[in-house]
């Protein structure tokens, strides 16, 4: 069992909010999480059929029972309970309540419709390495990238083609359907692998449209379920008064790469070493942590990518108001000056709205240069604190 980073951000919400809402993907460790932060709180798992039938019954009753706090889990099986929550919250302060779920789309449907101003909405994604901190030591960063970062895969110590087997079975006949009617489950597997070959990419509907033999709105609303159910996510470009210069397609990533590497085959380290997506996998491994980092604060991803028309690209940029930072990733083993070469191009165009520049790469060793902006992955929950350090 790992302390999660989002534990302290729950426990401070709870003394100002009567709602809270935790979403995330299957197996993140949502339950565990909100088990161990509020371990006084009844919990309710309403995807359990009998246990929703006797909330279902009477659940005006059944909250009244349950003054020191109820956890009601995959709160998305009974969208009526959402009406009655509300009645409580507003009528009795002293309430506590919080709303876990894994398909974002139902949830925010049912708490725009019922809670809207009165739901904190914090997401849990899979492990982070500052979470997992000494553990991941004695593994290499292709270990990693094939193990993942679900916590069944270290706590319960599970093969990942096990989890990940098991995860997209589940996903598939779960969530899929629940979310929308998907016809021919096959194709949509197909593109779910498809998308996996296209980590780091821009993501082109018509592309995919042409290639699975459906049309390009199809591929569109595919790509929505992938975001509500926590599978993958849009990077956005990042564009201001320079937007007429800059490619305008969103990148597509995974919030795992254990997921990643299992739809497209790979189950040994010799296997990615040569594989043509590693370094593709290596940036979505990366982008995912920091996409942890801002979840597990209690905030919204403020990441974006850059790109002109002339291809000059920068992987990650962290946008604060006007303020930015700058991140080149790297699976190369050794640094090379040469990594610097676009960030340097962005500092000339952005100026000192540009606050910080930094290359992550793979280097084996785990030291790192942050004066000179230099960071092996292994660092990267340092990076924050190692940059107010230096801004102060």
């Amino acid at each position: 069992m790992y302390n999660r980073d989002l534990q302290k951000e729950l426990a401070r919400l709870s003394k100002q909010w009567t709602v809270i809402s935790v979403t995330g993907p299957r197996q993140s460790g949502k339950t565990t999480l909100c088990k161990m932060t509020f371990p006084d709180y009844e919990y309710v798992n309403l995807e359990h059929l009998p246990t929703r039938n006797r909330v279902a019954d009477d659940m005006d009753s059944f909250i009244r029972k349950h003054s020191k706090g109820i956890i009601f889990d995959e709160a998305q099986y009974l969208p009526e309970l959402f009406s009655y929550i509300q009645v409580w919250a507003d009528n009795d302060k002293s309430r506590r309540f919080v709303l876990s779920g894994s398909c974002d789309f139902l949830m925010m449907q049912n708490i725009t419709q019922s809670l809207a101003g009165r739901v904190a909405v914090v997401r849990l994604l899979p492990l982070s390495i500052s979470e997992l901190k000494e553990d991941i030591g004695g593994f290499s960063t292709d270990e990693l990238m094939i193990r993942g970062f679900f916590p069944g895969v270290w706590g319960d110590m599970k093969k990942p083609c096990d989890i990940y087997e098991n995860y997209i079975a589940t996903y598939l006949q779960r969530d899929v359907r629940q979310i929308v009617n998907v016809k021919d489950l096959q194709l949509f597997q197909h593109f779910l692998v498809l998308c996996a070959g296209r980590v780091g990419s821009e993501f082109n509907a018509s592309s995919l449209s042409s290639e699975i033999g459906v049309s390009s709105v199809t591929i569109k609303e595919w790509l929505r379920i992938l975001e509500t159910s926590y599978v993958a996510f849009q990077l956005s470009p990042y564009y201001a008064n320079i937007g007429k210069r800059l490619s305008k397609m969103p990148k597509i990533y995974f919030y795992d790469v254990g997921l990643v590497c299992q739809l497209l085959g790979i189950t040994d380290t010799k296997q990615l070493e040569v594989h043509p997506l590693r370094g593709a996998i290596f940036e979505n491994m990366v982008v995912a942590e920091m996409l942890k980092h801002r979840f597990n604060t209690g905030k919204p991803s403020n990441l974006y990518f850059y790109r002109d028309k002339s291809k000059r690209e920068v992987d990650i940029l962290q946008v604060d108001g006007l303020q930015m930072k700058a991140y080149e990733v790297k699976s190369a083993q050794r640094f090379d000056s040469f990594f610097f070469k676009n960030l340097k191009y962005l500092k000339e165009l952005f100026g000192n709205n540009l606050i910080s520049t930094q290359v992550i790469y793979d280097g084996e060793d785990n030291d790192y240069d942050s004066a000179n902006g230099i960071f092996n992955f292994r660092n990267i929950a340092k990076i924050k604190q190692i940059e107010d350090k230096l801004n102060s």
